[in-house]
């Protein structure tokens, strides 16, 4: 099975069809979230810190680092915040930039291998990414999409998956370190979005025998309750082949849905760590315990009053 393998300096993570599923904590990250915007802009990380140590905290095995600021010096604050989250955690991290000079000041300041998050199939963007990945012998995430846009066709989606691992391969990047995104769409949008998803996760495992990784909030984008449904859609999608995904590690019910997928997809030998985490200390129901007991045996003793 194909395993791709990251690491801090201290750390190292192994995301893989036989390994537990890979929580990417999606939260440091400045898109949609104004007050961490304005702060990051005025050098101002303290809630980048915070929100480093509650993710892993809560689980996360990687954190995602994004330093998506308008009008900023986003190579400068992505690479003084890689630097303060490795400070703070050992986890690996994902290097997240639309910016090709922010992955490249992410990756001279990065201690370990990292995920460069992303290359997609459109050609410029595969000549000015793909080298760096050799360069510095980091992972890659590859993203379903091309000069074309984003196809609805799941056929289409993996056969740019497919260009761009061919592409990465041809620069001496092996597959294994090649991580798709198969790209999810918002199902109140597009009903079928689930369904496409899954059907390219399973190919993706089957035909190329590569690692995948999403934006798990994007399912449940615009609907209420989104936590349950990026909870469904995460526990569905591990069934389906998908290794990893970014995703936010605060939401309980997102965390449980992907442990629980652990024990069903095997990766969890003797439920060790689903009793690990929701298991409670031995004597907390003590109490309720022996109560429900005497309960039990005073309802049995009045029922054999009635009966007689």
């Amino acid at each position: 099975m194909t395993r791709t393998i990251v690491s801090s300096a201290s750390r190292e993570v192994v995301i893989g069809f036989d390994e537990p599923f890979c929580i990417i904590g999606e939260r440091i990250n400045p898109t949609g979230r104004k007050l961490l915007m304005a702060e990051m802009a005025a050098g101002d990380y303290s809630r980048v810190e915070r929100d480093a140590l509650a993710q892993v905290a809560a689980g996360a095995h990687m954190l995602d680092v994004n330093a998506g600021v308008p009008l900023a010096d986003e190579p400068k604050i992505l690479a003084e915040c890689i630097q303060l989250v490795q400070s703070l955690v050992d986890v690996p991290l994902s290097i997240d930039s639309s910016i090709v000079a922010a992955l490249e000041a992410g990756l001279e300041v990065y201690q370990g291998k990292p995920l460069l998050n992303s290359v997609t199939g459109e050609e410029e963007r595969l000549e000015s990414v793909l080298p760096l990945v050799k360069k510095y012998g980091c992972a890659v995430v590859a993203i379903s999409n091309d000069e074309s846009g984003i196809s609805e066709d799941p056929d289409e989606r993996f056969a740019i998956a497919k260009m761009i691992v061919e592409r990465a391969m041809d620069h001496g990047i092996p597959k294994e370190d090649v991580v798709v995104d198969p790209l999810v769409m918002p199902i109140g949008a597009i009903n079928k979005a689930g369904v496409q998803a899954f059907a390219i996760m399973r190919r993706l495992k089957e035909e190329l025998g590569v690692n995948s990784t999403c934006g798990a909030s994007n399912i449940g984008f615009g609907l209420p309750n989104r936590p349950s449904v990026n909870a469904a859609f995460l526990s569905m999608a591990a069934r389906s082949g998908l290794t990893s995904a970014i995703m936010n590690p605060l939401h309980e019910a997102e965390i449980a849905a992907v442990m629980a997928a652990d024990m069903m997809n095997g990766n969890d030998p003797d439920c060790a760590r689903w009793l690990g985490r929701f298991r409670e200390p031995a004597g907390a129901n003590g109490s309720e315990g022996r109560r429900g007991r005497r309960e039990g045996r005073r309802r049995r003793r009045e029922g054999a009053a009635v009966s007689a």
